[in-house]
């Protein structure tokens, strides 16, 4: 039998053998999906979702992830890692425990045991595009387990893989243990287990909602009547039920709100006036659009609550109260606190309640009865297993144990709620049933486990801390920040217990999240397989002379002129800039190690905005050869001795 082969054919299969010659196998097209699918198995037990990175910190005697148990584990990874051209790379690990990584199946670094010294593999050829990349490990026998790897090559400076070059594609698998994530993390977020018991567990079973005490002082009467009728009317989404589901629902509505209304601290406060100029200038400085629309730009959006209603909501005076400290009576609010002055509140108070829903200003009913009615209905409903009062609470249902499986259908999760019902009704979507429910059908044991990383991934999105970081000038990339800082330093500073600004050319203030900020300083952290606490770092015996090097290097005779850009304590930089750089004093408490020595090795590669110039070789070498022969690391080993000064930093010769 004879073929014929036209020369278009001939044409195409020589190209497809030239591409294969040069330049490797042909990859698949590179999944669209950001990150790596990660699985962690203890025995039969077994978590899958994404991870950005080949990173992983788990304490002693913790659970690698809230969804296996406490024990021995193993954790792969998969996906593939994207090179913008086809290079020579060498991988490098920190690792706890027992690592093998392969790239276009084949093992390129392997090590075994319970060393953390770094180990790299020798030069491994990437492919243009996608390269399947699998990893594995093993936890270790005693300790801590970590994992941590790293690329370089001649053009491309020791680092962690860059984020954006790790991808992953979709499998029924992954969606389906990724359903079972975001379950767990909705029972949380509505409370759940206020009402069916579990017994300790993750942070999240503590939050809280607004105290009783004193509410009729801060809210008219109006809104809570008309917020206790349907909470999702008046913010869409909330996680506030509605709790009354019988033909006089607003009846009973307004009776509850007669009776939180008679809750007050004292006398009424009077409206204060402020300048409503100065506290629109100070919504766009402190940049509120990250989760809210303006009281004058429209409905709420996706992930941003509406504020046209506060005007309605809040008592006359109560406004400036609540900026100036919104977690007063609600621990676990997602609303920071700005550390706003008196005036500051005034005026972005006067600004908020200028425009937006008009008031109903009516007056609560004061009859002793109703009342009577109001209390009761407090203390049977539901309200008191979320909200604090000194009042006994007759609302109970089944705990958590005791629900079947077809429970997770019924009740608080039915499609409908008939007439009557003392379910809660809660405003959620489809999805948020699928995943409640695909949760329920665990043995829900991961609410009993959490961890710092954990917490991270799923409060970084609630917080909205991306429409800040990375969108607004000045801010960093949240990208950046995982491993960056010391643990204890970003716990004080998300927590606003820190006295001092980084960067104090921006306007903006860091906010304070109270009660999420030591979950989230160690979660930056152990997020990028680094420890949740700092750990010791020992004085090398020449400290003292390393310490006077680096002062030298941080000078203009034969250093690096730092203090051009950055004060040293109360030395201030001897230039003007519009973006002076951070003090110096404050670096060696504030930084991981390991982030500084990759920093001033080449600030560009890990900041690509950065005005930082780059004053180290391809090859690492300083250009002051008449300091410490030029041997970079020895170089920024000394500036580092002299951070670790503080305070006691002499200021530069």
């Amino acid at each position: 039998m004879r073929f014929k082969i036209s020369s278009r054919r001939l044409l195409e299969a020589f190209l497809a053998l030239a591409c294969v010659f040069f330049f490797g196998p042909l990859q698949a097209a590179t999944p669209a999906l950001p990150g790596l699918v990660r699985s962690v198995s203890v025995g039969p037990a077994k978590d899958l979702a994404t991870t950005d990175n080949l990173w992983l910190f788990v304490p002693t005697g913790q659970a690698a992830t809230p969804f296996v148990p406490v024990g021995p584990f193993v954790a792969t990874w998969t996906g593939t890692l994207s090179a913008d051209l086809r290079a020579d790379f060498n991988f490098h690990v920190e690792a706890n425990g027992s690592f093998k990584l392969s790239v276009n199946d084949t093992v390129v670094l392997e090590t075994s045991g319970s060393s953390t010294e770094m180990a790299s593999s020798k030069s491994v050829r990437l492919n243009k595009g996608p390269n399947r990349l699998t990893a594995e490990f093993t936890s270790p026998p005693n300790g801590d387990a970590n994992v941590r790897v790293y690329w370089s090559n001649k053009e491309t400076p020791f680092n962690p893989i860059p984020n954006s070059q790790l991808q992953h594609a979709e499998s029924p698998e992954l969606a389906a243990s990724l359903a079972i994530h975001r379950g767990r993390d909705l029972f949380a977020e509505f409370r759940c287990a206020k009402c069916h018991v579990t017994g300790p567990g993750m942070p999240e079973l503590e939050m809280d909602a607004p105290a009783f005490a004193g509410i009729g002082s801060r809210r008219r009467f109006d809104w809570l009547a008309r917020w206790i009728q349907d909470p999702s009317a008046l913010r869409p989404g909330s996680h506030m039920p509605r709790l009354l589901n019988s033909n006089d629902a607003r009846a009973q509505a307004e009776t509850i709100a007669a009776y939180l209304s008679s809750l007050t601290t004292g006398p009424s406060a009077q409206t204060t006036t402020g300048d409503i100029e100065a506290g629109k200038a100070l919504y766009e400085k402190f940049h509120c659009v990250a989760c809210h629309v303006p009281p004058e730009g429209g409905e709420a959006s996706p992930g941003k609550i509406s504020q046209k209603g506060v005007r309605s909501k809040f008592a006359p005076g109560a406004l400036v109260t609540f900026l100036q400290n919104p977690a007063e009576h609600y621990a676990w609010i997602r609303m920071p606190n700005f550390r706003l002055t008196t005036d500051e509140a005034t005026s972005l108070a006067a600004y908020l309640e200028a425009s937006g829903d008009p008031i109903a200003d009516r007056s609560a009913p004061t009859a002793s009865e109703t009342l009577k009615r109001g209390q009761d209905l407090v203390q049977s409903v539901g309200c008191l297993n979320c909200h604090t009062l000194n009042q006994p609470n007759s609302f109970q249902t089944k705990a958590l144990a005791e629900l079947s499986a077809d429970s997770w259908s019924r009740g608080c999760l039915a499609e409908s709620v008939a007439i009557g019902s003392k379910a809660p009704v809660y405003s959620l979507t489809p999805e948020q049933r699928t995943d409640l429910r695909a949760f329920g059908a665990t043995d829900r044991s991961s609410i009993t486990r959490s961890t710092d990383a954990d917490f991270l991934e799923r409060h970084s999105e609630h917080l909205q801390c991306r429409e800040c970081h990375g969108k607004f000038e000045g801010f960093p990339t949240w990208d950046l920040l995982p491993g960056k800082l010391q643990p204890e330093w970003a716990a004080k500073f998300i927590g606003g217990k820190e006295s001092w600004k980084p960067r104090t050319w921006l306007e903006p203030r860091m906010p304070a999240f109270g009660a999420y900020a030591d979950h989230l300083g160690r979660g930056l952290a152990t997020i990028a397989g680094l420890p949740p606490t700092a750990l010791p770092d020992p004085a090398p015996p020449d400290t003292a002379d390393l310490a006077k090097i680096g002062q030298k290097l941080a000078g203009p005779n034969g250093g690096f002129t730092c203090v051009s850009c950055h004060s040293i304590g109360d030395f201030a930089a001897t230039q003007v800039f519009e973006a002076p750089g951070i003090n110096l004093a404050h670096s060696g408490g504030r930084l991981q190690k390991s982030y500084f020595k990759r920093w001033l090795r080449s600030p560009l590669s890990v900041d690509p905005s950065t005005k930082m110039p780059v004053y180290f070789d391809e090859e690492g070498r300083s250009p002051l050869a008449d300091v410490l022969e030029g041997d970079g690391p020895k170089t920024i080993g000394a500036i580092w001795e002299y951070l670790r000064l503080g305070d006691k930093m002499p200021k530069p010769e």
